[in-house]
């Protein structure tokens, strides 16, 4: 089997390079690729690379994340978020490839504190919400066999994340402030990885399994649960830090200001992705954890 990873230096990508690895052969490209054009700022060299390569599988997890950036500069988080998946799409679905593509919470409204079901009326608050919603949406109307993988506050070992913010911070002050009435759950870049891994091999095999699916880890927190939770691991582990999980203030989502609004309600209702795949999600503690024992 071929497989096609587009966006293989991100996050995501890093670790969907290993998990794919055992299905079969993986051509990786990123932006700045030589062999194949994978700069999702040109869409139009994106068909010629699905089309010159004919994967079996196209896996992009190429995307636009800077979500305050994106306020000012909309065209081209579109043509990022919207217009290149859906160039991918009519290509993949030109060869019958598989497809999967990753979105996000943010295409919710953040409102009430029910986890959201994928067929839950959407209502993104930002530039970032909004392109990855018509993402999303060019995918499904273009390639009939897709997989598409909703997530949220996603983190790796690899790379700059909330944690290691937080330990950083932690070090040099004796008081931290986060945010307290933001929900969600913590999902590590590996789990995206080794799920969609299982799912594309599932889907190959009953092409009924097609389809949306929500994809975060088990339970729930704030930003403020999140940071007391890092600072206990790291002085479990030993780490000097001035601050403690009883020095971190909890304060609401108005006093950070940012260019973009975020969802006060990030959970997702992951039913549908367990049942469909027989996989049980982890609670996010672990795989924080997995990770933090990693770093420090």
């Amino acid at each position: 089997m071929k497989l096609l990873l587009l966006g293989k230096g991100g996050q995501v990508g890093w670790e969907l390079q290993r998990s794919l690895a055992p299905l079969g052969e993986v051509t990786a490209l990123d932006h700045d690729s030589t062999d194949y054009h994978a700069d999702f700022s040109h869409p139009e060299q994106l068909a010629e690379t699905v089309l010159k390569l004919r994967p079996d599988v196209v896996v992009n997890a190429a995307a636009h994340t800077a979500v305050d950036k994106a306020e000012s500069e909309p065209d081209f988080a579109r043509k990022l978020n919207a217009t290149s998946p859906g160039v991918v799409a009519q290509a993949a679905q030109q060869i019958g490839a598989l497809m999967v593509h990753y979105s996000t919470d943010y295409v919710f409204d953040g409102s009430g504190s029910t986890p959201r079901q994928e067929g839950d009326a959407t209502g993104p608050l930002s530039v970032y919400g909004r392109t990855k919603l018509e993402g999303e949406q060019l995918v499904a109307q273009h390639c009939a066999r897709h997989l598409i993988f909703r997530t949220s506050w996603v983190y790796a070992a690899r790379g700059g994340n909330f944690a290691k913010t937080m330990l950083r911070l932690a070090k040099e002050r004796e008081r931290l402030t986060v945010i307290d009435d933001q929900f969600g759950a913590p999902t590590g870049a590996e789990l995206l990885a080794d799920v969609t891994a299982h799912a594309i091999r599932a889907t190959l095999a009953d092409p009924a399994k097609a389809g949306l699916y929500h994809l975060v880890a088990g339970g729930e927190t704030s930003w403020h649960g999140y940071a007391r939770f890092v600072l206990e691991q790291a002085l479990l582990a030993g780490v000097e830090l001035k601050a403690s999980p009883d020095t971190v203030d909890a304060v609401p989502t108005s006093a950070f200001p940012t260019p973009a609004a975020r969802p006060n309600n990030s959970r997702l209702n992951t039913g549908k992705l367990q049942a469909t795949f027989g996989l049980t999600l982890p609670d996010w503690q672990a795989g924080v954890a997995r990770m933090l024992r990693e770093t420090l």
